[in-house]
């Protein structure tokens, strides 16, 4: 296997370009960086279209180019110069893979009945976040993330750095506007609650053990008047300290966590056999 040295190369320039959104959409595709998420690409049948390596790193994850290989992804060794153009980190892990979307639409992502807990980017613009809020709402066990109206392209390279691999994890939708999402989820049985400041009621005092959808706003204004009347309720999470307000990402993790902590205790409670009396 002969090494990638020339950054003008047409195939390290084909893959170079899907660092810009318009050539995302157009072909398609994007970079996923890192060994955790090449791993967890990998996993997922057809999703990698071809992979990029370092010797170095070849060496170090040799499970990834194996599986790549037995999966007929083709490899390509690629020097530091190569894998410097490649990548938007300072350093460097020396993997990086070209994958297909893997987004599914809003109806398959939420489904007529079964979903649980949802999160709903609103206008987030922040890559770092939302990748952050994926990362959280797969570690709480949500069964999808919706990025509704204006909010970032979940295939962002900080985006998809930032959710480790659990963008490949759970289903993920894009493309209808919040009004949309809202009116689809709510249909599929789940109540709508918004995380906003403003709210009248907190998160201590709010049922938490009913399917829901979470909603979370932009990082800078929250989420304006219009969307809030959308929501059944607004849920603010209570500041016992003296700090102002906590940030999206953490504000997203104390919310879907609370909702999957009451909703497992409730399934596990009905799930229980009870003991027959003698």
């Amino acid at each position: 296997m002969a090494e990638i040295t020339n950054i003008r190369s047409p195939r390290v320039k084909a893959a170079r370009r899907l660092a810009k959104r318009a050539f995302r959409d157009r072909d398609r595709a994007f970079l996923a960086e890192g060994p955790q998420a090449v791993r967890e690409a990998l996993a997922i049948e057809d999703a990698t279209v071809e992979l990029f390596a370092t010797a170095e790193a070849q060496l170090r994850h040799g499970d990834i180019v194996a599986a790549a290989t037995a999966a007929g992804v083709p490899v390509h060794w690629a020097s530091g110069e190569v894998m410097a153009e490649l990548t938007q980190t300072v350093t460097p892990q020396g993997i990086v893979a070209v994958c297909r979307f893997v987004h599914v639409p809003l109806a398959e992502a939420v489904p007529p009945s079964g979903a649980r807990l949802v999160a709903v980017l609103a206008q987030v613009r922040d890559p770092g976040n939302a990748g952050t809020v994926l990362r959280t709402a797969d570690a709480a066990g949500a069964d999808a993330v919706v990025f509704g109206g204006a909010s970032v392209d979940p295939y962002n390279g900080k985006c998809v750095r930032a959710s480790a691999g659990s963008l490949f994890h759970l289903p993920v939708a894009i493309g209808a506007t919040v009004a949309e999402v809202v009116r689809h989820v709510r249909e599929s049985g789940l109540r709508v609650l918004a995380a906003d400041g403003a709210g009248t009621r907190t998160l201590d005092e709010t049922d938490l053990g009913r399917p829901t959808a979470w909603m979370f706003g932009n990082e800078a204004w929250g989420l304006p008047a219009e969307l809030l009347d959308l929501a059944d309720e607004v849920v603010r999470v209570p500041i016992y300290g003296r700090a102002e307000s906590l940030n999206l990402a953490t504000a997203a993790g104390i919310c879907l966590y609370a909702s999957a902590r009451v909703q497992r205790k409730t399934l596990h409670s009905v799930e229980e056999p009870t003991t027959p009396r003698s």
